[in-house]
């Protein structure tokens, strides 16, 4: 690779990386080229975006970011191969290792950048794969927000039929006398 290519790929890196809100780095080492082009294609479905950087590309990039110092405690990370996960959501890398790991000992990860917040190692897939997405959280809040309001117009809606067979049975009543 050329002084040049090695440039670009790490503007590129760059770029990516100081506009991803969520990434991670994880070891793929081991995988044979069938398991890797499976675990691309189980990301791909999940918009997870798996790319093969050298560690010294990742370093420099990483450096190079305004607040870099947000990403040093990663550095340590960054040592044997690496497979970096691009994702717009905070949890979809983690599940796709999960479900990659029923059938594979790798990957593992090494670290997670989820809003400003750094995870290292392989014990903290578990809490990352329960993250639950912006996409989730908002559904749970219009659930709680509707709760009430559907027991509101339950309560009106039985209660209106409730009031007005009364008042038929009141009319009968009343009609027969």
């Amino acid at each position: 690779m050329t002084r040049e290519e090695k440039k670009a790929i790490v503007e590129d890196l760059k770029v990516r990386l100081s506009n991803a809100d969520y990434f991670y780095i994880a070891d793929s080492s081991e995988l044979d080229v069938a398991a890797v082009n499976e675990l691309r294609a189980e990301a791909f479905e999940k918009g997870v975006e798996l790319k093969v950087v050298k560690n010294t590309l990742i370093k420099k990039a990483l450096e190079q970011i305004e607040d870099a110092d947000r990403y040093e405690s990663m550095y340590e990370a960054l040592k044997g191969p690496s497979t970096i996960m691009f994702t717009e959501t905070s949890n979809a890398p983690a599940k796709v290792v999960k479900e990659f790991r029923k059938k594979n000992d790798k990957p593992l990860l090494k670290a997670a950048y989820i809003d400003t917040d750094v995870f290292l190692g392989d014990e903290h897939l578990e809490t990352l794969a329960a993250l639950k997405s912006k996409e989730e959280l908002v559904g749970d809040i219009v659930l709680l927000l509707q709760s009430p309001a559907k027991n509101v117009l339950g309560a009106l809606q039985s209660g209106g039929s409730t009031i007005s067979g009364l008042v038929k049975a009141l009319q009968e009543k009343a009609g027969a006398e």
